[in-house]
């Protein structure tokens, strides 16, 4: 699923080009840990435009529920095979702030960064290395989404609009999340597509 792209002859020998804009898609990354199997992560990518979803989700051997809700931003990231807008969605205080307060200077600095009086390699460095190369390709716009019930320290940000996604080869995985999980990200993902549904938004 690629964007147009159409070649015509333009005056005196030149080519006039018509490119239709990139893409948009919505992203809701999520991770969850399960006593009894483990760590696992899922994405939904949506084209807002179309409508047409795309999903994945796999258990990794890991322990630490930060690091997964990463893990999940990346591969949704790395699922979209050609330049795009990306509007992020995801209830991860760590992803928010890392891709609007550190990034920059983690890249900056070689990702490390001084701790305790020492210079350390950054948290999960490796993860962010592949986060910033997406950013060279996509346009991302993260969003700090609540469940309904849940209490943060700080209050999210209201969801304004949301967009498309073209997607790549499903990423191999063995296993679903736990049905809860599930149905509140099929859930919150309706809401936040209707929320920014060209018609929606010229209604605004």
């Amino acid at each position: 699923m690629s964007p147009a792209k159409h070649t015509s002859a333009g005056p005196a020998g030149t080519t006039d080009m018509l490119t239709a804009p990139a893409v948009h898609y919505l992203l809701f990354a999520e991770a969850t840990i399960d006593p009894s199997l483990g760590g696992s992560w899922r994405f939904v990518l949506e084209n807002v435009a179309t409508g047409e979803t795309f999903s994945a989700t796999d258990f990794e051997p890991i322990e630490c529920h930060e690091r997964l809700e990463l893990l999940a931003v990346v591969r949704g990231l790395e699922a979209i095979d050609l330049s795009a807008r990306v509007t992020l969605v995801t209830k991860s205080r760590y992803v928010n702030r890392g891709l609007k307060r550190g990034l920059n200077d983690w890249r900056a600095n070689g990702w490390q960064w001084e701790r305790f009086g020492r210079v350390v390699p950054v948290r999960d460095h490796d993860l962010w290395k592949r986060v910033d190369r997406a950013l060279n390709y996509h346009q991302v716009d993260c969003r700090l989404w609540q469940f309904g019930g849940e209490v943060e320290a700080e209050p999210a940000p209201v969801m304004q609009e949301v967009e498309p996604v073209v997607v790549a080869t499903p990423r191999r995985g063995r296993f679903t999340l736990a049905a809860e999980g599930l149905r509140r990200a099929t859930q919150a993902a309706g809401l936040l597509t209707d929320a920014f549904r060209p018609s929606a938004l010229a209604a605004g």
